[in-house]
């Protein structure tokens, strides 16, 4: 994804997040079915909306930017398929840490 130009512009407070891809084999070297994975709870933020805005009609930033690497509560998002890629759109209410390097 990184060569290509991402099309999807989040608005307010959203976030376009690619989560992380989880062991597809367990400790034992089974090898673990999609149906049986675990959602992921974290990804990489691709794209940041501008930030909401408050009852005064002034923008508050978002904490959140492009590149962080979030963690995200287990059912958040709308789950979305872009060029064969699981993509999420979350809101930044929805982001419960971000991981620092």
């Amino acid at each position: 994804m990184a060569s290509k130009k991402l099309n999807l512009k989040p608005l307010a407070d959203r976030l376009v997040v690619e989560p992380a891809e989880k062991e597809e084999r367990t400790a034992s070297g089974i090898i673990l079915p999609e149906t049986a994975k675990e959602k992921p709870q974290e990804g990489t933020v691709l794209a940041a909306g501008p930030g909401r805005t408050d009852d005064d009609g002034k923008r508050i930033p978002m904490d959140v930017k492009t590149g962080d690497v979030v963690l995200y509560a287990k059912y958040a998002g709308t789950e979305v398929k872009i060029d064969d890629k699981k993509l999420l759109i979350l809101k930044e209410s929805d982001v419960l840490a971000i991981v620092e390097k």
